[in-house]
């Protein structure tokens, strides 16, 4: 039998990759990357309308270039033909929606709404719909919502409906126009297609879809009457099952990518739980952090657990016949990008160029000369809010123990250090409330940063497997085009023939453990001191940021 393939694409924060991958083994042939032209706006539009605090957007012709950009260039790299690729699926970061027409034109892309910031596409990490997101828990809350526990207490303002009441509420007139709010994973399989469907996964994660419905309409209308209808109106109730077809890709869409007419288009899926099948885990008790700008923490389990400050479970939500848990951190690789653009002194960006390699690589090789605690410091990993298990964007990043001494290795690494112990609180926060951890496998671009990992691996006390390709979430999203293209019954078949994984790749330092149990102490002492109401001073300090 002649050898079959699928193209996966993986969207991210910006850029998007393309991968051609065999069906028979999983491996990749072919890839290519296109970076978004506009990456992400948080300052301004591109026709100079400047943007508030917390802000973050995308411009959808960006996702379209990577179609026809990186798709035709993986497959020209692969030297597979098209007519031996029988399927095309996507992944992408989640929450990221956006206003439509009725025919899925964007919002953003029509003349007279281009100059609005409310018409383009709000980016996950858009945090500025805080007051909404706080408004619907706080409505959940006193009518007792049974969905609320299932989002670990709270919803998140990156999450589909406070993002979208955030547009209601400060610009009617446009929300009145918007025909469609969509998560872009679903938009570009509509433009793929032709056909607009609505992944099970997104609106169960994102959009409170819980044992088959949404909130009543009553729950909308006590948070605006306007808002009332707005699944009705601008969403859809018949969703689509990971795994399932979309649709066939059109004449259009065939000439963007290369790929026939005809072509499978997967369901749409979110760029961290497709990830779980390419790493081979489809079984409970397996977590698998996806580490790049931020983390998500997937696992699946056997029983419906209430885990605080989880961002949702949700049944089949990841695979058939299993919950799928999520958690995460807000800033992860942001936060290093961050220190490197902002907070290192010329001589390293000096020192890298000298040597041909990143400030990233010089920070790395001098950081891991150190012992752990010997910088002497402590730090919080909230520069870009918490997402888990605190769930709120308000709070803000802390460094504890700095001294005339101090350098920017040092620093480096206590910031690698935060992130790892928020790690290491998702994971006891899962346990503590029946999910059990059993072993954790980590995914994403940050798996190259060696440190890092050792840095998880002796802060988590926990042996870490890796995830042993480059695109992992374009693995999975492949995995499932094979699955819709009828090449596999199920993932789990796929996950069997083309799950990739390097077991026990890093295992904990028994010292540097015991050092690390320390500073854990003294992170969850500060954790709980600014995060659980002791001291406010963060939400008072963000405040006076904002205008009134």
């Amino acid at each position: 039998m002649a050898e079959q393939y699928a193209v996966g694409v993986d969207f991210g924060s910006e850029s998007g990759r393309a991968v051609v991958v065999r069906l028979s083994d999983g491996a990749a042939l072919g890839e290519a990357v296109t970076p978004y032209v506009h990456a992400v706006m948080d300052r301004a539009l591109p026709c100079g309308t400047p943007l508030g605090k917390e802000w973050a957007l995308q411009h959808p012709q960006d996702y379209l270039d990577v179609f026809q950009q990186a798709v035709p260039a993986a497959l020209a790299s692969s030297g597979v033909h098209s007519d031996d690729v029988i399927g095309i699926g996507i992944d992408f970061t989640a929450c990221t929606p956006m206003p439509t027409l009725a025919d899925g034109t964007p919002l953003c892309l029509l003349s007279e709404h281009a100059s609005n910031p409310h018409a383009w596409i709000k980016l996950w990490k858009h945090h500025a719909a805080q007051p909404q997101a706080d408004r619907i828990n706080a409505v959940a809350l006193a009518r007792g919502e049974p969905w609320l526990a299932r989002y670990g207490g709270k919803q998140s303002s990156e999450w589909f409906f406070a993002k979208a009441l955030q547009i209601l509420e400060e610009d009617p007139k446009l929300y009145a126009a918007t025909e469609r709010f969509i998560e872009a994973a679903d938009w570009v399989v509509w433009q793929l297609t032709g056909v607009e469907t609505r992944s099970a996964c997104t609106a169960g994660y994102k959009a409170i879809h819980q044992d088959g419905r949404f909130p009543d309409a009553s729950f909308f209308a006590a948070l605006h009457p306007d808002f009332a209808d707005v699944v009705q109106t601008r969403m859809k109730t018949d969703l689509a099952p990971l795994g399932g077809k979309a649709g066939e890709l059109s004449e259009q869409a065939a000439a963007w990518t290369g790929l026939n007419p005809g072509t499978a288009v997967a369901v749409a899926n979110v760029d961290a739980h497709v990830t779980l099948p390419a790493a081979g885990v489809t079984q409970p008790g397996r977590l698998v952090a996806i580490m790049g700008t931020s983390t998500c923490h997937v696992l699946l389990g056997d029983e419906l657990r209430e885990v605080p400050g989880m961002c949702g479970v949700v049944p089949d939500g990841v695979v058939p016949g299993l919950y799928g848990y999520e958690a995460g951190q807000s800033g992860v690789g942001d936060i290093f990008a961050w220190f490197v653009k902002h907070g290192v002194p010329p001589e390293y960006h000096r020192q890298a160029e000298r040597e041909g390699v990143s400030v990233h690589d010089v920070l790395e090789r001098e950081a891991a000369l150190q012992a752990p605690g010997e910088h002497g410091l402590v730090a919080l990993d909230w520069l870009n809010g918490n997402r888990s298990v605190l769930v709120d964007a308000n709070l803000s990043g802390v460094i504890l123990g700095l001294s005339i001494g101090t350098r920017a290795p040092d620093i480096y690494r206590a910031l690698i250090e935060a992130t790892a112990y928020g790690t290491r609180l998702i994971i006891e926060t899962f346990e503590a409330s029946g999910v059990p951890v059993n072993e954790v496998v980590i995914a994403g671009g940050l798996k190259k940063n060696r440190l890092l990992m050792q840095v998880y691996a002796d802060v988590t006390g926990r042996s870490l497997s890796i995830l042993d390709v480059e695109q992992g979430p374009a693995l999975g999203s492949a995995m499932h085009a094979a699955v819709a293209a009828g090449a596999y019954p199920d993932i789990f078949a796929a996950a069997e023939r083309m799950g990739q994984v390097r077991r026990d790749a890093y295992r904990p330092d028994p010292a540097a453990r015991a050092t690390y149990d320390k500073l854990y102490a003294e992170y969850r002492t500060l954790h709980d001191y600014f995060g659980r109401g002791a001291n406010d001073v963060m939400h008072r300090l963000k405040a006076l940021r904002r205008p009134e």
